[in-house]
Formats: C-alpha cells, sequence, structure tokens
C-alpha cells in the first residue's frame, strides 16, 4: 500500500536518527536527543499501526497518537535549535515535521468526516 504520510513520517524517522547519531559523536549529553528519538520515530510507527487497525476509531486513535508524537517532536527539535548544543540545519527537519503534522491533520478531519 503506497502512503504519502508513511512514506513522509518514514523519511523524518531516517533524518532523526541519522542527526541522533551525528549529535552523539559530540560527547554532549543526550538526553534531549535521545527523546527525539523515541518521539520521531514513534510517528510512523504510529500510522503503520493505523493503516493496520481493527476499525475506523483505532485509526482515528493511531493517528491522534502520532499528532502527538509530531508535536513533541517539534518541541525538542526547536529547544536543540534555540541551544545551539549542535550546529545543523533544524530547519530542514522542523519543516519535515510541520509538512507530517500537516498531513495527519488532514487525514484525520477526513476520517472523521470534517470539512476541510
Amino acid at each position: 500500500m503506497e502512503s504519502p504520510l508513511l512514506d513522509k513520517s518514514l523519511e523524518f524517522a531516517t533524518q532523526i536518527v541519522l542527526f541522533y547519531e551525528e549529535y552523539s559523536k559530540s560527547k554532549k549529553d543526550t538526553t534531549i536527543v535521545k527523546q527525539l528519538l523515541r518521539s520521531a520515530t514513534s510517528i510512523g510507527a504510529n500510522i503503520n499501526e493505523a493503516v493496520y487497525g481493527n476499525s475506523k476509531a483505532d485509526f482515528i486513535a493511531k493517528l491522534h497518537i502520532s499528532l502527538k508524537e509530531t508535536g513533541e517532536s517539534i518541541y525538542w527539535l526547536t529547544l536543540l535549535e534555540r541551544t545551539k548544543l549542535i550546529d545543523y540545519d533544524f530547519d530542514f527537519l522542523l519543516s519535515l515535521a510541520e509538512e507530517i503534522k500537516r498531513m495527519l491533520i488532514a487525514s484525520l478531519k477526513t476520517a472523521k468526516g470534517e470539512k476541510q
């Protein structure tokens, strides 16, 4: 099954894993980055579960979890950008996360039968 949302979330998770690997080499505290890694990789995992859910309610619930995890990822990325602990293209990662957020909101509205 082809899903632009799944593809985009996998791309985001991949970029976050690569960022995590680069950040880990800096020998700085990884607490925040580990939180980011957990939330960012959870997005696609929950979207995948939604696709294979048992019901429409299950589908909607998993997309809501993905939306929450996306919001959390945006928070951690913004915090990392503001602290300037590492020089990195956070705009790219934030842009990907914002795109996923918009796609999730649109998908939720469609699933709930709301007008967009």
